[in-house]
């Protein structure tokens, strides 16, 4: 019962020192362009806008705003 008991408030005491692996200054080298959904952000964004302005539905596909054109 004591060890168990010294065991867990050790695991708790050592958990909070935990560093993360990977600082967020690393984070744009480790990056990969193919774990993104498309190739062009750009491209998509505009080609999103293009579809939302003919379908006259601006917030259909999850944006904010609904059809009558206030935000």
């Amino acid at each position: 019962m004591r060890a168990s008991l010294l065991l867990i408030i050790t695991t708790l005491l050592t958990a909070c020192n935990i560093e993360p692996w990977v600082k967020p200054y690393e984070r744009a080298h480790i990056a990969d362009p193919i774990m993104s959904f498309s190739r062009d952000p750009v491209a998509d964004a505009y080609l999103q806008h293009v579809h939302e302005a003919r379908e006259a539905a601006r917030g259909a596909e999850g944006a904010s705003g609904g059809g009558c054109g206030c935000n």
